[in-house]
């Protein structure tokens, strides 16, 4: 259920609660549950995909919610008298659509292949007769409690990222895979991980200004970041004899993208948008605070299961950096202040790292704003009482834009902003407590605290 000062706004012919996926706020509310709806045609395409030849479809239901189309459960009779249960999904967006459907069949195919417990397994993909409309149909499993339990979820994800393989030993993807609807640059092999990261939030800078135009202030951010910040940070993890393994990710892992399935009791993920990355890549949607997976409940324990990479004192510092990207990914889908958010973080790198750089690029825009405004004023004529008071006041204005620079360059980074988890480097795992809620259990030396090394 919904708190009932949420924000709703229609979006793509949804009720979309705006403060769930896109605010700024921890949640208080449990994430509502999917509900089972009315029955629907079922399109020749799919029962053609099903994986049984000659089952015999018994009912649909609409299931969940989706933005871009269609989400159901279909039941069918196999040939030996059983019942199976299938996932539909649908996207009603011709080409785009067609990309965030493969992208996610293959995600899914990928992530069943190593570690099939965690995700539904994927039975077809295709396009609907008569129609560009395009589906998946997948295994279908109950969705309980979101997100599940941080010790389960976390110890299976954390196997998930160990055990993936790379086919090519680089970083990437065979195919195009999606953020939500938003297209990323996946279909590509990087031997460098900042420089497939660099690709990554590059392509979504662009993607943002395309949506809500240049922002001059904005744009300097993003030129440092993309320049010095993503080499400083990344290019340490594969250099000095620092090595990282590409980990196949799911690419979009938030609350509602992870469930319990009710049948099993056990942790699973769904709507994937899959490549081969840092594994840390994997934790930075986790950084807003309207995830749960913010918890250090979620954090802590991934990071006992599997150790932040060297150099470890720079894990909160790259995580921020990983989050830009989901951040950005959000302020173009949903109608929000993320954007002004991400902005903020953006500073806070450049400002730890490169603050030099970063008051000459803001200087630079002051004089370039403040020339055009006087190039305005001596165009137009003015008294000489007029035009003194004016330059007295740019003179005025120059040495508080100044001041405030200068002032800007001494602040300390919010602690709260900088490391939102509240873990400090050395206490991420070392203390053999597992954290679950407000609680904590000391672990055997034979669970996750022998294995955190690995």
């Amino acid at each position: 259920m919904a708190l009932d000062n949420s924000k709703h706004e229609m979006y793509q012919g949804a009720v979309l609660d705006v403060d769930r996926h896109a605010g700024n706020e921890a949640p208080t509310a449990p994430v509502p549950q999917p509900k089972v709806g009315g029955a629907f045609e079922l399109n020749s395409a799919v029962a053609s995909a099903f994986p049984h030849p000659g089952s015999k479809l018994l009912s649909t239901n609409n299931y969940g919610m989706s933005l871009w189309g269609q989400t159901g459960k279909i039941t069918a009779e196999l040939p030996d008298g059983t019942t199976k249960h299938y996932f539909l999904k649908t996207a009603d967006l011709g080409d785009i659509g067609r990309v965030m459907i493969l992208g996610e069949y293959e995600s899914l195919k990928a992530i069943h292949a190593v570690s099939p417990n965690i995700v539904p397994e994927p039975y077809g993909w295709g396009k609907y007769d008569g129609s560009d409309t395009y589906f998946l149909l997948a295994e279908f499993r109950e969705v309980g409690e979101q997100p599940p339990n941080p010790v389960k979820f976390t110890k299976r994800l954390a196997e998930m990222h160990k055990k993936s393989q790379s086919p090519t030993g680089k970083f990437g993807f065979h195919v195009t895979t999606c953020h939500a609807k938003l297209q990323q640059k996946t279909d590509f092999w990087e031997d460098s991980w900042a420089t497939l990261y660099r690709k990554q939030l590059a392509h979504m800078i662009e993607l943002d200004e395309a949506k809500h135009g240049e922002w001059p202030e904005f744009k300097i951010g993003c030129q440092l970041i993309l320049d010095k910040v993503v080499p400083r940070l990344l290019d340490p993890l594969q250099s000095g004899g620092r090595s990282i393994k590409p980990c196949l990710v799911h690419g979009d892992l938030w609350d509602e993208n992870t469930a319990t399935d009710m049948a099993t009791g056990e942790p699973f993920i769904f709507d994937a948008g899959s490549f081969y990355a840092h594994n840390e890549y994997e934790i930075g949607n986790w950084r807003a605070a309207r995830h749960r997976l913010s918890a250090p409940a979620y954090v802590k324990n991934y990071l006992r299961e599997y150790r932040a990479s060297e150099p470890e004192e720079e894990w909160n510092d790259r995580n921020l950096l990983y989050s830009l990207r989901f951040d950005l990914g959000t302020a173009i889908l949903i109608p929000c202040n993320q954007r002004q958010f991400v902005k903020e973080n953006m500073t806070i790198l450049c400002k730890k790292f490169f603050p030099n750089e970063l008051a000459a690029l803001q200087n630079s825009l002051i004089t370039s704003a403040h020339g055009s405004n006087m190039g305005l004023r001596r165009a137009a004529t003015y008294s000489n009482d007029q035009e003194t008071e004016e330059e007295e006041e740019e003179e005025e204005e120059e040495e508080e834009d100044k001041t405030q620079q200068d002032d800007s360059e001494e602040d300390v980074a919010d602690p709260t902003t900088s490391n939102p988890y509240g873990l400090e480097i050395d206490d991420k795992w070392d203390d053999g407590v597992t954290v679950v809620g407000n609680d904590s259990r000391r672990l055997s030396t034979a669970g996750a605290a022998a294995t955190r090394w690995r």
